[in-house]
């Protein structure tokens, strides 16, 4: 218990030292720092979505680098394949008795921190090729299974499906995802920083922070602390409240609601987020924190309501001020 409460101490001092050591590269962006850095340490994926240009992949090296922690990148194409990012067979010769075997080589996926870089410019078969990896944490090549590393984290990057040679992530895959993250743009002053960081000199280091073992420390000090049974209740209600029949009357702008990972998500979300502030105990205000980037990526708004220029971001907030 003692080693307990020296960890949970820790939480807060380590957020504000990972949030300094990536300020040290990527400027501004602090609201999507703070989300990253929530599923960081409730050992949850990431997804972030915008334009190109708006550092989502210097985030993500920036963490690695902060961590210390294997890194891997993929960059998705639409040439492709599964076996490109979980690994393939080779066949082998043994030169002293001409033995043939297969051994299997293991892909860019057998890493501690996998940056899955434009992850929606691959076709469905290959981004599938993650769902396994993502949600078991191993690898099934020719009937073998293959233990991922631990840590294991996928942070994907994904530019708006609007743009050309996008294809949609499959409601699936999207799931696994514990949140997705919209990455806006910059303020003027932050981009005038950028260009000015950017455009003399070399960029600075970004300094370790914490090591593979220490992360998996605070990760399991998280899932050890008591669950709170009113933010229970109201992760679930929250949840359920955006699934059609439930009463609410945002779902009548929605054709698909969130399951029952959301409400996991959305408990262990609002945990991590008050404890990287020094608070044991979370509340309803930390749930409604973490429930936009839980939930926008598990409803699918209906016909009438994009017609009518609603996004799941409003109608997310229209659903927690009905729920309270």
């Amino acid at each position: 218990m003692s080693d307990d409460l020296a960890l949970f101490e820790e939480l807060a001092p380590t957020r504000e030292a990972l949030i300094e050591a990536i300020g040290q590269v990527v400027v501004g962006q602090r609201d999507v720092i703070d989300l990253m850095l929530t599923a960081l340490f409730s050992n949850g994926h990431c997804l972030f979505v915008g334009v190109p240009g708006l550092a989502k992949t210097l985030l993500v090296h920036s963490v690695a680098d902060a961590l210390g922690v294997d890194f891997g990148r993929i960059q998705f194409t639409p040439d492709l394949m599964p076996s490109d990012i979980t690994g393939t067979e080779v066949l082998e010769e043994d030169r002293a008795s001409g033995a043939r075997s297969l051994r299997f080589v293991p892909g860019p996926v057998f890493t501690n921190l996998l940056l899955a870089d434009e992850i929606n410019r691959t076709p469905p078969k290959t981004q599938a090729a993650l769902l396994q990896a993502m949600q078991e944490r191993h690898v099934t090549a020719a009937g073998t299974t293959h233990r991922l590393p631990d840590p294991f984290l996928v942070f994907a990057t994904q530019n708006p499906i609007e743009q050309e040679g996008t294809y949609p992530l499959p409601e699936a895959q999207q799931d696994r995802f514990m949140l997705h993250i919209d990455v806006g743009y910059p303020s003027i002053a932050e981009e005038e920083e950028i260009v000015r960081r950017t455009t003399v000199g070399e960029l600075p280091k970004v300094r370790q922070v914490l090591d593979a073992d220490k992360l998996m420390a605070l990760q399991g000090v998280l899932r050890r602390l008591p669950a709170n049974p009113d933010v229970v209740k109201y992760a679930v209600k929250v949840a359920s409240s955006t699934r059609p029949g439930s009463g609410a009357r945002a779902t009548e702008r929605l054709r698909w609601g969130a399951g029952p990972r959301a409400s996991q998500y959305l408990a262990i979300g609002a945990r991590a987020w008050a404890a990287l502030r020094g608070r044991e105990v979370p509340t309803a205000a930390d749930v409604r924190a973490v429930a936009p980037a839980v939930l926008g990526h598990r409803i699918i708004l209906n016909f009438e309501a994009e017609a009518d220029g609603w996004t799941p971001a409003r109608v997310i907030a229209a659903l927690l001020e009905e729920v309270g």
